[in-house]
C-alpha cells in the first residue's frame, strides 16, 4: 500500500496557492480569447488525459499529481464560471450548490471508506474520492471568490485579505485541539478563493480594482513558480527513493 498524495508540507501550500492563482488566470485567458466552447470542451479532454496519467502512477510521483491539480484549478473554474456566465446561476445560489455537492462528497467517502484522512490515500476507490473532493473544492471557491468580490462588493483585494484570515483559523484551531482532518480540508478549500483572489486582483483592469497586469503575465509567473516548486518535490522524491 503506497501513498498516493503527497505529504503536507509548506512547499505543498505554497504550489497549491500558486496552482490555484494559475487556475483563475489562465482560464480567464483561454475563455475570453478563444472559442469558450471549445476551449471548455479541449479542456475537459485534457482534463481526463492528465487524471489518466496521475490515477495509472498507483503511487505519489509530485509531475504527475500536480500535473493533474493544475489541470483541475483550470477546469474547475471553467465549471463555475460556465454556471454564472453561460447559465446565469448567481453566485450564492452556485456558492451553495457546490457547497451541497462537496459535503455529500465527505458523507459518502466516510461512509464507504470509514474515514476522510488524506493520510488513508493509498488506494484506488480513495483516490478517486479525494480527487471528487479537489474538483468540488475548485468549483465551490471559485464560485465563492466571485460571490465576495462581487456580489459583497469586497474587490478582488478585499476578499483576498479576508481569505487569509480564514485560511489561518484551521491553523490556530488545530492547535487548540481541532481534529487534524477537519482543519485540513478547511484550510484547502479555502485556499481556491484565496489564491484565486490575489491572482485576480493582479492581473484585472483598474476599472475592476485590479493592478491591470493581466491574465497572461500573471498565468506565466506563476506557471514558472509552480515548475520550480515541483521539480524542488521531484528531486526530493528521488533522493528519498534512493536512501531508502
Amino acid at each position: 500500500m503506497r501513498q498516493r498524495v503527497p505529504r503536507l508540507t509548506a512547499l505543498f501550500w505554497v504550489v497549491k496557492l500558486l496552482s490555484t492563482g494559475v487556475g483563475e488566470t489562465a482560464s480567464d485567458f483561454l475563455v475570453k480569447s478563444y472559442d469558450p466552447v471549445v476551449v471548455v470542451l479541449l479542456a475537459a479532454v485534457v482534463f481526463a488525459g492528465c487524471f489518466a496519467i496521475q490515477f495509472t502512477a498507483r503511487r505519489y510521483v509530485p509531475w504527475r499529481y500536480w500535473l493533474f491539480v493544475c489541470m483541475v484549478a483550470v477546469f474547475g473554474t471553467m465549471v463555475a464560471d460556465v454556471t454564472h456566465i453561460v447559465i446565469g446561476v448567481p453566485y450564492l445560489i452556485s456558492t451553495s450548490a457546490f457547497a451541497v455537492v462537496l459535503v455529500a462528497i465527505f458523507v459518502l467517502w466516510r461512509r464507504v471508506e470509514g474515514t476522510v484522512d488524506v493520510h488513508s490515500v493509498t488506494t484506488g476507490r480513495r483516490e478517486l474520492f479525494y480527487w471528487a473532493t479537489v474538483l468540488a473544492t475548485f468549483a465551490l471557491g471559485t464560485a465563492l471568490g466571485d460571490l465576495t468580490a462581487t456580489t459583497f462588493g469586497l474587490g478582488y483585494l478585499g476578499s483576498g485579505i479576508a481569505f487569509v484570515v480564514l485560511f489561518a483559523i484551521p491553523g490556530i484551531a488545530y492547535r487548540l485541539h481541532l481534529p487534524a482532518t477537519a482543519a485540513f480540508w478547511w484550510a484547502y478549500v479555502l485556499t481556491r478563493p484565496l489564491g484565486a483572489s490575489f491572482a485576480d486582483w493582479l492581473a484585472v483592469d483598474h476599472a475592476r480594482g485590479g493592478l491591470a497586469l493581466g491574465t497572461l503575465p500573471v498565468s506565466a509567473v506563476g506557471a514558472v513558480l509552480i515548475v520550480a516548486g515541483v521539480a524542488v518535490m521531484q528531486w526530493r522524491a528521488a533522493r528519498e527513493g534512493r536512501t531508502t
